[in-house]
């Protein structure tokens, strides 16, 4: 597919706060294997401001702001992990991050997480069916997906696709939200 508005050729960054850029830093770095790249003390005692490259050009950033306000789950950011609780969160929120990985590497990047002593989740075969999960895999199933969270709760996924998808794959009308009616 081509972008006809603007050529757009990815995503730049993703900018996201931490509490502890350190711990930050720590996992992204040696848990997940992100390269740190750029790091960016704000003016005037601010904060700083962190970059992880994330291949092809795309970048994950963190904040830290000595003054931020405290994570507000639930709300900011979904409150756990899909399948071991409530991950429903605020318009204009960011629910999570989705890295992909190769499929191949799916179950030893599962087993590598929880040997680093990362909580993850139940592995969701995402399909075309009613409750678009299979308990097993088949043809239809399009992504394996893994969630789990990081040392600040953010949610993150490994998502592996297994096939392209085509014109067929887009075959619902958006949704368009309920303005209840004035007294």
């Amino acid at each position: 597919m081509t972008n006809t508005g603007f050529e757009i050729r990815g995503i730049n960054h993703l900018a996201l706060v931490c509490s502890d850029m350190e711990r930050t830093v720590d996992f992204y770095r040696n848990v997940l294997g992100l390269p740190l790249i750029k790091t960016i003390a704000l003016p005037d005692g601010g904060g700083q401001h962190f970059f992880f490259d994330l291949g092809g050009g795309n970048h994950l950033a963190f904040f830290w702001f000595p003054d931020a306000p405290p994570a507000a789950p639930g709300i900011a950011a979904a409150a756990t992990i899909p399948g071991k609780g409530e991950f429903t969160t605020a318009v204009g929120s960011m629910n999570h991050v989705a890295f992909t990985i190769p499929a191949d590497k799916f179950d030893e990047y599962r087993a590598k997480l929880k040997e680093k002593g990362v909580r993850v989740g139940y592995i969701v075969n995402h399909d075309d069916s009613p409750s678009g999960v299979a308990r097993e895999m088949h043809d239809g199933v399009f992504v394996r997906s893994l969630y789990f969270q990081d040392p600040d709760g953010i949610l993150l996924e490994f998502a592996a696709y297994l096939r392209e998808f085509t014109p067929s794959d887009v075959r619902h009308a958006p949704a368009r939200a309920v303005v209840p009616a004035t007294a």
